[in-house]
């Protein structure tokens, strides 16, 4: 299979299950994951509709995405890899969503540029939901103090959050527990799923869905 009739894939597979969660398929918004792979190779995802690209690195995707955004002007290009506060800079200009503000560093960094550069990318607070200490995000339990200061102290308009749930774990509690604390937080938006538990997490309300393998095949 091609990377464009894997995404003809992966679509049918989102239209499945949100009619099965008695959702509309309209309101889930597919990022199509493109980390590791050269424009070459994400050139006929594009042409075959793709809009909306993940990736994992700010360097990264300095070295492929300008060009293709030039051409392409209605490209969404979201960042959801941890962000350093050296990169701020460049993620402000690059990226139209940053899905991994995670301490109170990054959230300044970015508020400062956003505020120089006069860019405001949509935001969202990444929530390590499985406490796992080799992995970005705010705990659980600290979400709401966070997206407080976030909103309240450094003019940041937070409209969703953002987990990646244990490997090894059943997905669904993780994605539970997000949808939880959004809805305890009045945020609207939720971005989980990956290529091998997208459909568990439409069921849970997954506004976003990241999907890398299943588009663009193994890396």
């Amino acid at each position: 299979m091609t990377s464009a009739t894997r995404l003809l894939a992966v679509r049918d597979r989102v239209a499945i299950a949100s009619r099965d969660a008695g959702r509309d398929s309209s309101k889930v918004r597919l990022v199509a994951v493109s980390k590791t792979f050269e424009a070459d190779a994400i050139r006929p995802v594009i042409d075959a509709g793709q809009r909306v690209f993940g990736e994992n690195r700010v360097q990264e995707a300095q070295a492929k995405w300008p060009e293709m955004k030039a051409e392409f002007p209605d490209i969404e290009l979201h960042l959801i890899g941890p962000l350093q506060s050296n990169k701020a800079k460049d993620a402000v200009a690059l990226f139209d969503v940053i899905e991994t503000i995670d301490r109170d560093k990054i959230a300044r960094a970015v508020a400062g540029e956003m505020k120089k550069q006069a860019r405001h990318p949509r935001l969202y607070v990444q929530v390590n939901t499985g406490l796992e200490e080799q992995k970005a995000g705010v705990a659980p339990d600290d979400c709401a103090t966070f997206l407080a200061l976030c909103r309240h102290d450094l003019g940041l308009a937070i409209e969703g959050l953002m987990c990646i749930p244990p490997a090894d774990e059943n997905p669904g509690p993780h994605f539970a527990l997000l949808r939880k604390l959004a809805t305890e937080n009045g945020v609207s938006k939720l971005s989980m799923g990956m290529s091998g538990d997208f459909e568990t997490a439409i069921a849970f309300g997954a506004t976003s869905i990241r999907i890398g393998s299943a588009i663009f095949g193994e890396r």
